[in-house]
């Protein structure tokens, strides 16, 4: 991994604030992933990367890259437009606009249209309601609650996502899919998150990583018996072409299961901060993004314009950038990192000057394109390209 000083090198003709990708690090990223997941296909997380290019570049690294899980409807269909094949969509939808264009998409191409995700019969009934007489099936995914019941069910641990959780459940909504000749059973996914996006090492917690890797083990145990339950039985209903799961934090426990045909995968391309304390695997630093130096306020502190570059999620401090380069920086924890300055302390704030960059790594992945109109990428120590972001092709769909 480059040094601040090598960077320097490279970004010298560029004024920050800047983003980028270094090249080396994602793919060495990217074949850690695929050796994780023991020969089953990945599919990539789309609103992890958040740039056409890169997904392009990605699909075409390994043929076990295979597919995109998209996240909103707009996107999914943006992305056919523009020559993605094999789209799941990850998250249920309500826009009836873009239900409709699916709908034309789905009369044009049957079995290559993009399949969207439902858990309810109200998501079969927003379908439906775009649909005119005798056009071509919707093809849809059932997400399975992935959660883990704790205290004899009387704590829910993992993301609050689908209703479906049981082999009762899962059975009647295939059945009630199978009953309505205008959408097709095709796809069932269950994203166990409580596994995937929560590190067991957290920094100086070392009793909490003991209950969290004790909560994985077990979560671990129950799902992979009752996802393989809930397919068993699903397939008897329908003919179930994909059968997903699994997030970069869980490939090597989610590959290992028979039921599941493919895993997602996305987050860890970037590995951002957030991926930095697992037990199971070491990703290497691989998006960034530099912040110029413009006030010294003390001999001791550095400050940087910009950098509020939150993540999503509960706004806890592990949501924040981390700093990156120089090492030896911190935030400070009276300001944080602020929309228009973010003070840096530590023994390397002292030698950073007016002019100077430092360089911080978001806590998430593709939120940080959300940022930038462009991605600076970086190869063998140079820049061999700039490539522009979701943002950068004025797209935003969330």
């Amino acid at each position: 991994m480059p040094t601040h000083a090598e960077y320097e090198a490279i970004f010298e003709a560029l004024e920050a604030p800047f983003a980028f990708v270094d090249l080396d690090a994602m793919w060495g990223n990217a074949d850690s992933m695929l050796a994780r997941a023991a020969g089953k296909p990945i599919r990539v997380a789309s609103k992890s990367v958040r740039c056409r290019a890169l997904l392009e570049r990605i699909l075409r690294h390994d043929e076990r890259f295979a597919g995109l899980l998209t996240f909103t409807l707009p996107e999914t269909l943006w992305l056919a437009e523009q020559g993605f094949e094999d789209l799941l969509l990850a998250y249920p939808t309500a826009d009836g606009g873009a239900l409709e264009e699916l709908a034309l998409r789905s009369a044009a191409n049957p079995a290559g249209a993009p399949i969207v995700m439902v858990d309810c019969a109200q998501h079969l009934d927003a379908i439906e309601s775009v649909l005119g007489a005798g056009a071509a099936p919707v093809r849809v995914c059932v997400d399975i609650d992935a959660g883990w019941w704790a205290m004899s069910g009387r704590v829910k641990v993992g993301p609050k996502r689908s209703p479906v959780h049981t082999v009762e459940q899962a059975v009647a909504l295939a059945k009630e899919i199978g009953r309505r000749p205008q959408v097709e059973l095709v796809a069932l996914m269950a994203y166990e998150g409580q596994i995937a996006g929560v590190g067991d090492r957290p920094p100086g917690r070392r009793l909490r990583g003991s209950a969290i890797g004790f909560m994985q083990r077990r979560s671990a145990a129950e799902l992979a018996e009752r996802r393989a339950a809930i397919v068993a039985a699903v397939r008897e209903i329908s003919n179930l072409e994909i059968v997903n799961g699994g997030g970069t934090g869980s490939l090597e426990l989610t590959a290992t299961e028979d039921s599941v045909t493919e895993v997602t995968a996305g987050s860890g391309f970037y590995a951002p901060a957030l991926f930095d304390h697992y037990s199971r695997f070491t990703l290497t630093p691989a998006a960034g993004f530099a912040l110029p130096i413009v006030r010294k306020p003390t001999p001791g502190v550095a400050t940087a314009l910009g950098g509020g570059y939150l993540a999503s999620g509960s706004g806890d401090p592990a949501r924040l950038p981390s700093p990156w380069l120089p090492p030896g920086l911190r935030l400070d924890p009276e300001e944080g990192a602020g929309e228009v300055q973010t003070p840096l302390l530590g023994a390397a704030a002292a030698e950073l000057r007016i002019g100077d960059r430092a360089y911080l790594r978001h806590a998430k992945a593709g939120e940080l394109c959300e940022r930038f109109d462009s991605l600076h990428l970086v190869e063998g120590g140079q820049i061999v390209d700039e490539v522009p972001t979701y943002r950068g092709e004025s797209k935003a769909f969330l």
